[in-house]
């Protein structure tokens, strides 16, 4: 039995007490390539008591934040040894292109450590001098962690959960996407080599249910959450019933203003890489385009031929520049938006369909939308594919409540030579996250939405203090120094 037919519970690879199994299908070439278990209600509770009880004995939460770190640095370098086998394990679950595959998932490892150097940095406790005497502000671990990843960056996103929670001594019990779980493995392997204590990280793999019952368990101090807003919605008000801490990280639906100014050849890059990276797979993606009346069809000549030159093939071929999308079911969704787009009046400028002779795999084109307006659902609803919608503008302020008018509030961005009108309109449209003149994810900046994005930041140092509840211990003159 390999160990993607087992949890890692309490530090054993366990046989699991569900029959229930989940396919892995490679989205290239739409074949199983492996079998995961299916969580229920008993393995959940096994995964949560074990990391309830390695939090209570103390033993991790009561290391110092440099010997965790150490640990988990230790951890990242045996990742790093087999950053191969990672890498086509992402690229066979999800089909991200290798040329992308390899800078992303070194660099999520990178990122890593960043965490890690943030916490080393940071001190747990201060002491106050206040009107009533000298008090002592602490930062004490959460708690029991669930943490549940998307399979759009499992990787990554992984890693940015795991190990801003880990380092703070919090214990975690991890949940990938049903569609991406393997990459997840060589996570819990390394971590245990690594020396991290039996129970204070498990690793079960599951469906919506298994997630269900991971964030309702009674063991469970946080969630953390990448995915969908409905999913966040329903997690937040099981969190809410329970004051449990919640950190969400939801949909997009972002706008890239181009500004009259803008020299478009310089801000194609950037577009593009907004519009398409990922095969559009990213909820901080530049879905709305909004442009100058006067400057339309020549941002939608540049936009279709970018479009048009990313080489749409086999992930593990390296003249791929885009995969497919991760399912039948995200193939079917996205192909059903163009659908409704078209039947709204929106006209396609390129693609909207599959690619020749990739019938097989979930592939789709990379499609732009001409004559759209924002009430329609394509420019509305968060569509997670490679399709862009180019909306008109006749002054900025129409433009910034363009951009506004949405439920979303993830990502932006503005393109323009003019740092001041750059400054003007990112002050103005209201978002978490917001880039000029580029597609830039950041993970030295805090990440995250407002509106229904979500709440909480991922990256920055804030994702280290996102693991820390505040204690405040009022003193007496003579404890000072035991809090210094």
């Amino acid at each position: 039995m390999s160990n993607h037919e087992r949890f890692l519970i309490d530090g054993a690879w366990r046989e699991p007490h569900t029959t229930a199994r989940i396919s892995v299908v490679s989205p290239s070439t739409e074949e199983i390539i492996a079998e995961v278990p299916d969580a229920d209600t008993e393995d959940v509770d096994a995964a949560a008591r074990a990391a309830r009880r390695a939090f209570s004995e103390g033993r991790w939460r009561g290391m110092s934040v440099a010997e965790r770190a150490d640990i988990l640095d230790k951890a990242l370098g045996i990742m790093q040894e087999q950053i191969v086998e990672i890498r086509d394990a992402v690229i066979s679950e999800m089909g991200l292109p290798v040329s992308v595959a390899d800078m992303q998932i070194p660099n999520a490892v990178t990122s890593a450590r960043y965490f890690l150097e943030v916490a080393r940095k940071d001190p747990v406790s201060e002491v106050r001098h206040t009107s009533y005497g000298p008090t002592a502000v602490v930062k004490e671990p959460v708690g029991v962690v669930a943490s549940i990843a998307p399979w759009n960056g499992p990787f990554n996103l992984m890693l940015s959960k795991v190990i801003p929670a880990l380092v703070t001594g919090c214990s975690v019990v991890y949940k990938p996407a049903a569609e991406t779980p393997l990459d997840a493995f060589f996570v819990a392997d390394a971590l245990a080599e690594a020396g991290v204590p039996a129970g204070v990280f498990n690793l079960i793999t599951g469906d919506r249910n298994t997630g269900r019952a991971l964030v309702a368990h009674p063991e469970v101090d946080k969630v953390s959450f990448t995915g969908s807003t409905a999913a966040g919605r329903d997690i937040g008000r099981e969190c809410g019933g329970s004051f449990k801490r919640l950190q969400l990280e939801l949909g997009g639906k972002s706008a890239a203003i181009v500004l009259d100014d803008a020299d478009i050849a310089s801000a194609l890059p950037g577009l593009a890489a907004g519009i398409w990276f990922n095969t559009g797979q990213i909820c901080m993606s530049y879905s709305r385009v909004l442009v100058p009346r006067r400057r339309y069809d020549e941002v939608i000549g540049a936009l279709v031929a970018a479009a048009e030159s990313f080489v749409v093939g086999d992930p593990f071929d390296p003249a791929t520049t885009m995969g497919p999308l991760v399912s039948k079911r995200q193939h079917e969704r996205v192909l059903g938006y163009i659908e409704i787009g078209k039947a709204e009046g929106a006209v396609l400028a390129t693609g909207g369909g599959v690619p020749t002779g990739l019938d097989k795999g979930f592939y789709v084109q990379p499609t732009v939308f001409t004559h759209t307006d924002n009430s329609m659902r394509i420019c509305r609803e968060e569509i997670f594919g490679p399709v862009a919608a180019v909306l008109t503008y006749d002054t900025v302020d129409e433009a910034i409540a363009i951009a506004n008018d949405s439920e979303y509030g993830l990502h932006g961005a503005v393109f323009t030579g003019d740092p001041q009108r750059a400054a003007d309109v990112a002050r103005r449209v209201r978002t978490g996250t917001f880039s000029v003149n580029s597609f830039t994810y950041n993970v030295e900046a805090p990440f995250g939405g407002v509106k229904n994005s979500g709440m909480g930041r991922d990256t920055g140092p804030e994702a280290v203090q996102a693991y820390y509840e505040l204690k405040a211990v009022n003193l007496s003159e003579d404890m000072e120094h035991l809090f210094a």
